[in-house]
């Protein structure tokens, strides 16, 4: 048996042993912790920012992140719809993360920086990519590239607390990833120019108001919510919901009679399908569609 004295020792030993474990096991989990969390529930993808301690915050890990996970939702068929939200309660996204994606970006030239925006590198261009249904689930601060996120999905619902703002002014800079034109053409001209040049944070009631979201619920109902709107999208064909979403979206940027030309042109299309056969035969004998994305 050993001594006294001896045993403690070791026992102290151990036990730092013990504790340094932990703590490496601890820094592993935040080193290969993935920024970005992609899940799928039957049609549906749920994309989960997950850097709550950062805000979500993007840096160049979470933009790669996501510009793979988007590419998943593009080419997966059995993906109908897509959730986009962010982990934690505080924020969906205060945007890029200024010390570890705008400081670096201040050595490439200003043709680098285009050059990688329009080959589609670049984070900010995925998801307007994407043309399956996007739902955003907003839970918190939305700011920057983090409503340029929202903006880029096609319905937004936003907890009570959540609250929008463009604040890039306030760094001598302008929204450069859609706020300027996206947000003029979801809440009008005179709103968008007045968040964008005062960087007023817009609280969840306003937004509701204005149009910038579709539903404002509690918190602990934001997901809940997403899914049962993401749920309704999913059961629908879904050849039809892209090809609608496409004719709301390119016809808005069109003149009249080259927009109603162009639903013309979807609408027939989908008459050859194997999913509006279903719907048809599903509705003359009166039970639920059994859609094949087809």
């Amino acid at each position: 048996m050993l001594p006294v004295g001896v045993l403690v020792s070791v026992k102290r030993v151990v036990a730092a042993v013990l504790v340094s474990k932990a703590a490496d096991a601890t820094l592993l989990r935040r080193r290969y912790a993935m920024a970005l969390l992609f899940e799928k529930r039957d049609h549906i993808a749920i994309l989960t920012l997950n850097r709550p301690d950062a805000l979500n915050a993007i840096d160049p890990e979470t933009a790669g992140e996501l510009i793979q996970a988007a590419d998943r939702v593009m080419e997966e068929e059995d993906i109908w719809v897509g959730i986009l939200t962010g982990a934690g309660e505080k924020a969906f996204c205060a945007g890029a993360d200024v010390k570890k994606y705008i400081a670096p970006s201040a050595g490439k030239t200003i043709s680098q920086l285009h050059e990688q925006y329009l080959t589609g590198k670049d984070f900010r261009v995925v998801l307007p990519r994407i043309w399956k249904p996007m739902v955003c689930a907003v839970n918190g601060y939305a700011l920057g590239g983090g409503l340029e996120l929202a903006l880029s999905c096609d319905i937004r619902v936003a907890a009570e607390h959540a609250r929008f703002g463009l604040p890039e002014v306030n760094l001598g800079i302008i929204p450069g990833a859609g706020g300027t034109q996206r947000l003029a053409r979801v809440v009008g001209v005179g709103r968008a120019l007045e968040m964008i040049l005062t960087a007023r944070h817009v609280p969840a009631a306003e937004a509701l108001a204005m149009g910038l979201v579709s539903r404002v619920v509690a918190k602990e109902k934001l997901m809940e919510t997403a899914l049962e709107v993401a749920g309704a999208i999913a059961s629908k064909g879904p050849v039809a919901t892209r090809y609608a979403k496409e004719a709301v979206i390119k016809g808005f940027e069109m003149p009249l009679d080259q927009a109603l030309l162009l639903e013309n042109m979807l609408s027939t299309m989908l008459r050859d399908t194997a999913d509006m056969k279903e719907g048809s035969k599903a509705f003359a004998e009166k039970r639920p569609p059994q859609f094949l994305g087809k």
